[in-house]
């Protein structure tokens, strides 16, 4: 066989691997694009006869490699048969998730975020109708170098008692993209940082993995499974706006 015959075999299949390749990513892009999940989600306290409230949030955000920049749906939802009466959501952002506004929403004082978050947002709801769900656009930053964190309360209005909550979930890549526009983010995996050049992550262990619930001196997993830190350790300083 002539070596000139060999090396157009050679680049053949080198194209064949190629393009196989790029179909594997194309598709494993569509898969990861999925619908809205209620992942992380628990009920808190119980609520009304007939009214049952969850949350969603996106299966995957992307992020702005060079301004961090994001966009998240957050949607509380009455999935019972009666009306919800005055309710509210809450925007949390935790580590390298940072929420910078919610539509419609009222920032949270730092002096009544729970602790361990950085940001926050109050949604006030008159009333949820049985079947019917209600969504707000959430602006939001997030530090590629860390992990990062969204919670969504559902609470009384006046927040004596938390119906649902979704979270703290992450959202994160366990292959970033540094040299890309945007970086994919797909929710309850934990970020990993780029290589060399990035900001290095958090040390991980129990400590990562643990948030304090105040006086029940219980502990929540920040691995996605929700837990009644909010009920547990509220302060004063939520208004709804």
């Amino acid at each position: 066989m002539s070596s000139r015959h060999t090396t157009a075999i050679a680049g053949s299949l080198v194209m064949a691997s190629f393009s196989a390749v790029m179909i594997l990513s194309g598709t494993a892009g569509a898969e990861d694009d999925g619908p809205p999940s209620g992942k992380g989600g628990k009920v808190v306290d119980e609520a009304p006869a007939g009214v049952k409230l969850t949350t969603l949030l996106p299966g995957r955000i992307s992020v702005d490699n060079g301004s961090e920049k994001t966009a998240i749906t957050a949607t509380v939802k009455n999935e019972g048969s009666k009306d919800s009466g005055k309710i509210r959501l809450l925007v949390v952002g935790f580590d390298g998730l940072v929420v910078e506004g919610v539509e419609g929403c009222s920032a949270i004082p730092e002096n009544g975020l729970p602790e361990g978050s950085n940001s926050g947002f109050a949604c006030p709801i008159d009333n949820l109708a049985a079947g019917e769900s209600k969504s707000y656009a959430v602006d939001a930053t997030f530090d590629l170098g860390k992990t990062g964190k969204i919670c969504l309360p559902v609470q009384t209005s006046d927040g004596k008692k938390t119906f649902w909550q979704q979270g703290p979930v992450p959202f994160g890549t366990s292959n970033p993209s540094p040299d890309a526009p945007a970086t994919p983010l797909l929710l309850g995996t934990d970020n990993k940082p780029a290589g060399p050049g990035r900001k290095e992550l958090p040390k991980t262990g129990p400590a990562r993995d643990l948030l304090p619930l105040g006086a029940a001196g219980a502990s929540l997993l920040a691995t996605g499974v929700a837990g009644m830190w909010w009920s547990q350790r509220r302060r004063p300083g939520v208004r709804e706006g």
